[in-house]
Protein backbone atom coordinates (compact mmCIF):
# COMPACT_ATOMS: atom_id res chain seq x y z
CA UNK A 1 0.00 0.00 0.00
CA UNK A 2 1.26 3.73 -0.54
CA UNK A 3 -1.36 6.03 1.36
CA UNK A 4 -3.04 4.79 4.57
CA UNK A 5 -5.98 6.81 6.50
CA UNK A 6 -3.65 9.85 7.99
CA UNK A 7 -2.21 10.68 4.42
CA UNK A 8 -6.15 10.72 3.13
CA UNK A 9 -6.89 12.45 5.78
CA UNK A 10 -4.63 14.85 4.98
CA UNK A 11 -4.93 14.92 0.87
CA UNK A 12 -8.90 16.01 1.79
CA UNK A 13 -7.28 18.50 4.27
CA UNK A 14 -5.41 20.14 1.93
CA UNK A 15 -7.74 19.95 -0.98
CA UNK A 16 -10.44 21.97 1.65
CA UNK A 17 -7.83 24.26 3.09
CA UNK A 18 -6.40 25.46 -0.99
CA UNK A 19 -10.53 26.00 -1.78
CA UNK A 20 -10.39 28.56 1.56
CA UNK A 21 -7.57 29.97 0.74
CA UNK A 22 -8.79 30.23 -2.81
CA UNK A 23 -11.66 32.17 -1.64
CA UNK A 24 -10.26 34.38 0.45
CA UNK A 25 -10.67 37.90 -1.89
CA UNK A 26 -14.39 36.93 -0.71
CA UNK A 27 -14.46 36.89 3.41
CA UNK A 28 -10.87 37.52 4.78
CA UNK A 29 -9.64 41.00 5.34
CA UNK A 30 -6.72 42.74 3.17
CA UNK A 31 -4.12 42.06 6.08
CA UNK A 32 -4.62 38.79 6.50
CA UNK A 33 -4.90 38.25 2.89
CA UNK A 34 -1.20 39.70 2.67
CA UNK A 35 0.19 37.37 5.66
CA UNK A 36 -1.70 34.48 3.73
CA UNK A 37 0.76 35.69 0.67
CA UNK A 38 3.76 35.78 2.58
CA UNK A 39 2.80 32.40 4.25
CA UNK A 40 2.36 30.58 0.56
CA UNK A 41 5.77 32.55 -0.93
CA UNK A 42 8.05 31.44 1.90
CA UNK A 43 6.78 27.89 2.05
CA UNK A 44 7.66 28.12 -2.00
CA UNK A 45 11.11 29.05 -0.64
CA UNK A 46 11.51 26.56 1.63
CA UNK A 47 10.62 23.41 -0.46
CA UNK A 48 13.10 24.51 -3.56
CA UNK A 49 15.50 24.85 -0.55
CA UNK A 50 14.71 21.69 0.56
CA UNK A 51 14.20 20.04 -2.93
CA UNK A 52 17.95 21.15 -3.19
CA UNK A 53 19.07 20.14 0.46
CA UNK A 54 17.25 17.70 1.63
CA UNK A 55 16.62 15.56 -1.66
CA UNK A 56 19.19 16.89 -3.87
CA UNK A 57 22.43 17.24 -1.45
CA UNK A 58 23.27 20.10 -3.09
CA UNK A 59 23.64 22.72 0.58
CA UNK A 60 23.05 26.14 -1.36
CA UNK A 61 23.25 29.61 0.91
CA UNK A 62 22.70 31.11 -1.82
CA UNK A 63 19.51 31.27 -3.64
CA UNK A 64 18.96 34.98 -2.89
CA UNK A 65 20.34 35.47 -5.85
CA UNK A 66 17.64 33.89 -7.66
CA UNK A 67 15.07 35.43 -5.28
CA UNK A 68 16.64 39.20 -6.70
CA UNK A 69 16.64 38.11 -10.39
CA UNK A 70 13.20 37.45 -10.27
CA UNK A 71 12.48 40.66 -8.43
CA UNK A 72 14.59 42.57 -11.02
CA UNK A 73 13.14 40.64 -13.72
CA UNK A 74 9.56 42.88 -12.54
CA UNK A 75 11.89 45.72 -13.12
CA UNK A 76 13.02 45.13 -16.91
CA UNK A 77 10.05 43.78 -17.92
CA UNK A 78 7.85 45.65 -16.05
CA UNK A 79 8.82 48.63 -16.35
CA UNK A 80 11.18 48.52 -18.88
CA UNK A 81 8.97 46.64 -21.60
CA UNK A 82 6.00 47.49 -20.03
CA UNK A 83 4.36 44.05 -19.34
CA UNK A 84 1.64 43.64 -16.58
CA UNK A 85 3.24 42.56 -12.95
CA UNK A 86 1.59 39.29 -13.19
CA UNK A 87 2.91 38.43 -16.63
CA UNK A 88 6.10 38.93 -15.22
CA UNK A 89 6.02 36.00 -13.17
CA UNK A 90 6.60 32.99 -15.37
CA UNK A 91 9.17 34.80 -17.69
CA UNK A 92 11.18 35.63 -14.25
CA UNK A 93 11.21 31.91 -13.68
CA UNK A 94 12.86 31.64 -17.08
CA UNK A 95 15.47 34.24 -15.93
CA UNK A 96 16.31 32.49 -12.89
CA UNK A 97 16.78 29.04 -14.53
CA UNK A 98 18.85 30.62 -17.69
CA UNK A 99 21.21 32.17 -14.88
CA UNK A 100 21.21 28.98 -12.87
CA UNK A 101 21.98 27.30 -16.21
CA UNK A 102 25.42 29.61 -16.74
CA UNK A 103 26.61 29.31 -13.50
CA UNK A 104 25.93 25.61 -12.95
CA UNK A 105 29.17 24.65 -14.33
CA UNK A 106 31.31 26.63 -12.37
CA UNK A 107 29.55 25.75 -8.68
CA UNK A 108 29.28 22.39 -9.58
CA UNK A 109 32.91 22.01 -9.89
CA UNK A 110 32.90 22.46 -6.07
CA UNK A 111 31.30 20.31 -3.30
CA UNK A 112 30.28 20.06 0.34
CA UNK A 113 31.42 23.16 2.38
CA UNK A 114 33.06 24.53 -0.88
CA UNK A 115 29.56 24.84 -3.06
CA UNK A 116 27.89 26.43 -0.45
CA UNK A 117 30.18 29.10 -0.22
CA UNK A 118 30.46 28.94 -3.90
CA UNK A 119 26.72 29.38 -4.29
CA UNK A 120 26.84 32.35 -2.07
CA UNK A 121 29.58 34.18 -4.30
CA UNK A 122 27.52 33.73 -7.32
CA UNK A 123 24.67 35.40 -5.60
CA UNK A 124 27.07 38.60 -4.06
CA UNK A 125 28.03 38.44 -7.74
CA UNK A 126 24.85 38.72 -8.92
CA UNK A 127 23.93 41.44 -6.37
CA UNK A 128 27.00 43.70 -7.03
CA UNK A 129 26.34 43.83 -10.91
CA UNK A 130 22.85 44.43 -10.11
CA UNK A 131 23.70 47.45 -8.77
CA UNK A 132 26.40 49.01 -10.71
CA UNK A 133 23.80 48.64 -13.77
CA UNK A 134 22.16 52.20 -14.41
CA UNK A 135 19.42 51.49 -16.43
CA UNK A 136 17.69 49.16 -13.34
CA UNK A 137 18.47 52.61 -11.10
CA UNK A 138 21.64 50.59 -9.49
CA UNK A 139 21.71 50.62 -6.09
CA UNK A 140 19.43 53.46 -5.04
CA UNK A 141 16.54 51.10 -5.71
CA UNK A 142 13.18 51.61 -7.63
CA UNK A 143 9.37 51.95 -7.35
CA UNK A 144 7.55 49.25 -9.63
CA UNK A 145 4.21 50.73 -8.93
CA UNK A 146 3.90 51.48 -12.32
CA UNK A 147 3.71 47.64 -13.13
CA UNK A 148 0.34 46.70 -11.66
CA UNK A 149 -1.32 50.33 -12.69
CA UNK A 150 -4.64 50.44 -14.05
CA UNK A 151 -5.96 47.50 -11.87
CA UNK A 152 -7.93 47.82 -8.97
CA UNK A 153 -7.01 47.15 -5.52
CA UNK A 154 -9.17 44.19 -5.17
CA UNK A 155 -8.07 42.63 -8.28
CA UNK A 156 -4.69 43.05 -7.64
CA UNK A 157 -4.61 41.77 -4.17
CA UNK A 158 -6.84 38.62 -5.39
CA UNK A 159 -4.24 37.92 -8.45
CA UNK A 160 -1.43 38.35 -5.58
CA UNK A 161 -2.97 35.24 -3.35
CA UNK A 162 -3.79 33.35 -6.23
CA UNK A 163 -0.36 33.38 -7.87
CA UNK A 164 1.01 32.53 -4.55
CA UNK A 165 -1.68 29.48 -3.95
CA UNK A 166 0.08 28.39 -7.37
CA UNK A 167 3.55 28.62 -6.05
CA UNK A 168 3.52 27.51 -2.39
CA UNK A 169 0.72 24.48 -3.15
CA UNK A 170 1.92 24.27 -6.72
CA UNK A 171 5.83 23.68 -5.42
CA UNK A 172 4.63 20.93 -2.96
CA UNK A 173 2.77 19.38 -5.46
CA UNK A 174 5.18 19.23 -7.93
CA UNK A 175 8.31 17.69 -5.57
CA UNK A 176 5.91 15.30 -4.37
CA UNK A 177 4.89 13.82 -7.63
CA UNK A 178 9.15 14.17 -8.67
CA UNK A 179 9.80 11.92 -5.43
CA UNK A 180 7.35 9.37 -6.42
CA UNK A 181 8.57 9.51 -10.45
CA UNK A 182 11.70 7.26 -11.23
CA UNK A 183 13.88 10.50 -11.32
CA UNK A 184 12.73 10.91 -7.42
CA UNK A 185 14.27 7.87 -6.72
CA UNK A 186 17.35 8.41 -8.66
CA UNK A 187 17.52 12.10 -6.92
CA UNK A 188 17.49 10.49 -3.38
CA UNK A 189 20.09 7.88 -4.79
CA UNK A 190 22.32 10.51 -5.41
CA UNK A 191 22.30 12.50 -2.41
CA UNK A 192 22.41 8.94 -0.10
CA UNK A 193 25.43 7.83 -2.37
CA UNK A 194 26.86 9.44 -5.67
CA UNK A 195 29.57 6.78 -6.39
CA UNK A 196 26.74 3.87 -5.81
CA UNK A 197 23.95 5.44 -7.81
CA UNK A 198 26.86 5.96 -10.75
CA UNK A 199 27.46 1.98 -10.33
CA UNK A 200 23.92 1.84 -11.21
CA UNK A 201 23.39 3.56 -13.78
CA UNK A 202 22.01 7.04 -12.77
CA UNK A 203 23.57 10.22 -14.13
CA UNK A 204 24.30 12.14 -11.13
CA UNK A 205 25.44 15.13 -12.96
CA UNK A 206 22.30 15.36 -15.04
CA UNK A 207 19.52 14.88 -11.92
CA UNK A 208 22.01 17.71 -10.01
CA UNK A 209 21.73 20.03 -12.83
CA UNK A 210 17.90 19.48 -13.11
CA UNK A 211 16.81 20.34 -9.25
CA UNK A 212 19.96 23.01 -9.36
CA UNK A 213 17.47 24.80 -12.43
CA UNK A 214 14.16 24.04 -11.18
CA UNK A 215 14.77 25.56 -7.54
CA UNK A 216 16.29 28.59 -9.25
CA UNK A 217 13.33 29.00 -11.10
CA UNK A 218 11.07 28.25 -8.27
CA UNK A 219 12.64 31.16 -6.19
CA UNK A 220 12.76 33.90 -8.96
CA UNK A 221 9.27 33.11 -9.46
CA UNK A 222 8.59 33.84 -5.40
CA UNK A 223 10.87 36.76 -5.76
CA UNK A 224 8.93 38.60 -8.31
CA UNK A 225 5.64 37.45 -6.24
CA UNK A 226 7.14 39.20 -3.49
CA UNK A 227 8.24 42.24 -4.61
CA UNK A 228 4.78 42.58 -6.41
CA UNK A 229 3.44 43.11 -2.92
CA UNK A 230 6.37 45.66 -1.76
CA UNK A 231 6.50 47.78 -4.95
CA UNK A 232 9.73 48.87 -4.95
CA UNK A 233 12.99 46.90 -5.69
CA UNK A 234 16.74 47.94 -4.24
CA UNK A 235 19.53 45.23 -4.25
CA UNK A 236 20.24 45.04 -0.98
CA UNK A 237 16.50 43.95 -0.33
CA UNK A 238 16.39 42.10 -3.32
CA UNK A 239 19.45 39.71 -3.14
CA UNK A 240 19.44 39.85 1.08
CA UNK A 241 21.21 36.60 2.60
CA UNK A 242 18.03 36.45 4.86
CA UNK A 243 15.63 35.28 2.24
CA UNK A 244 18.29 31.80 2.56
CA UNK A 245 18.68 32.20 6.48
CA UNK A 246 14.70 32.14 6.58
CA UNK A 247 14.64 28.94 4.10
CA UNK A 248 17.54 27.46 6.52
CA UNK A 249 15.35 27.87 9.50
CA UNK A 250 12.05 27.01 8.25
CA UNK A 251 13.63 23.69 6.96
CA UNK A 252 15.62 22.46 9.42
CA UNK A 253 13.05 23.45 12.03
CA UNK A 254 10.24 21.27 10.18
CA UNK A 255 12.63 18.71 8.89
CA UNK A 256 14.69 18.38 6.22
CA UNK A 257 14.42 15.78 3.40
CA UNK A 258 10.75 15.57 4.12
CA UNK A 259 7.81 17.19 2.42
CA UNK A 260 5.67 17.90 5.58
CA UNK A 261 8.88 19.31 7.32
CA UNK A 262 8.84 22.54 5.03
CA UNK A 263 4.94 22.94 5.70
CA UNK A 264 5.47 22.26 9.42
CA UNK A 265 8.65 25.18 9.57
CA UNK A 266 6.31 27.56 8.00
CA UNK A 267 3.71 27.42 10.44
CA UNK A 268 6.12 27.02 13.22
CA UNK A 269 8.27 30.24 11.87
CA UNK A 270 5.47 32.67 11.60
CA UNK A 271 3.55 31.89 14.68
CA UNK A 272 6.73 33.01 16.48
CA UNK A 273 6.98 35.85 13.85
CA UNK A 274 3.55 37.21 15.13
CA UNK A 275 4.16 36.31 18.48
CA UNK A 276 7.43 37.79 19.13
CA UNK A 277 7.63 40.03 16.55
CA UNK A 278 7.22 43.43 19.12
CA UNK A 279 9.94 42.09 21.87
CA UNK A 280 13.28 43.13 19.08
CA UNK A 281 16.50 41.35 19.79
CA UNK A 282 14.35 38.49 21.96
CA UNK A 283 12.54 37.24 18.53
CA UNK A 284 16.30 36.88 16.74
CA UNK A 285 17.71 35.02 19.75
CA UNK A 286 14.45 33.06 20.31
CA UNK A 287 14.88 31.70 16.42
CA UNK A 288 18.40 31.15 17.14
CA UNK A 289 18.14 29.03 20.22
CA UNK A 290 15.11 26.75 18.67
CA UNK A 291 17.37 26.49 15.70
CA UNK A 292 20.31 25.02 17.96
CA UNK A 293 18.23 23.27 20.40
CA UNK A 294 16.38 21.41 16.94
CA UNK A 295 19.77 20.87 15.61
CA UNK A 296 21.21 18.91 18.23
CA UNK A 297 18.26 17.00 19.50
CA UNK A 298 16.19 16.93 16.52
CA UNK A 299 17.85 16.16 14.32
CA UNK A 300 15.03 15.17 11.98
CA UNK A 301 12.82 18.61 12.84
CA UNK A 302 10.17 18.45 14.71
CA UNK A 303 8.20 16.55 11.65
CA UNK A 304 10.61 13.33 12.73
CA UNK A 305 9.65 14.06 16.14
CA UNK A 306 6.39 13.82 15.40
CA UNK A 307 6.96 10.66 13.16
CA UNK A 308 9.06 8.66 15.79
CA UNK A 309 5.22 8.55 18.52
CA UNK A 310 3.00 8.31 15.35
CA UNK A 311 4.54 6.75 12.02
CA UNK A 312 2.56 8.95 10.09
CA UNK A 313 3.52 9.70 6.60
CA UNK A 314 1.16 12.56 5.12
CA UNK A 315 2.64 12.57 1.58
CA UNK A 316 4.03 8.90 0.76
CA UNK A 317 6.08 8.02 -1.83
CA UNK A 318 6.78 4.81 -1.34
CA UNK A 319 5.24 1.35 -0.87
CA UNK A 320 5.03 -0.64 2.13
CA UNK A 321 3.27 -3.85 3.30
CA UNK A 322 -0.12 -3.24 4.63
CA UNK A 323 -1.85 -4.59 8.18
CA UNK A 324 -4.67 -7.28 7.73
CA UNK A 325 -7.96 -5.26 6.75
CA UNK A 326 -6.14 -3.15 5.17
CA UNK A 327 -6.54 -3.06 1.17
CA UNK A 328 -3.48 -3.20 -0.52
CA UNK A 329 -1.78 -2.16 -4.08
CA UNK A 330 0.46 -4.08 -6.25
CA UNK A 331 4.12 -3.21 -5.92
Amino acid sequence: MRADMPARLAAAVGVLAVVAIASMPWWAERATIYLAVEILAMLALAQMWNLLAGYGGLLSVGQQGFVGLGAYALVVFGLQVGLNAFLVIPLAGIVGALAAALVAPLVFRLSGAHFAIGTWVVAEVFRLVVANLPFVSGGSGVSVAKTVMGMGADTRVSLTLWWALALGAGATLAVYLLLRSRWGLALVAVRDSERASRSLGVRVGRIKWAVWVAAAAGCAMTGALLFITKLRVAPDSAFSIDWTTTMFFIVVIGGIGTLEGPIIGTIAYFFLREWLADLGSVYLITLGVLTMVVMLFFDKGLWGLCTRYTRWELFPVRRRIGTRGQKTDSA
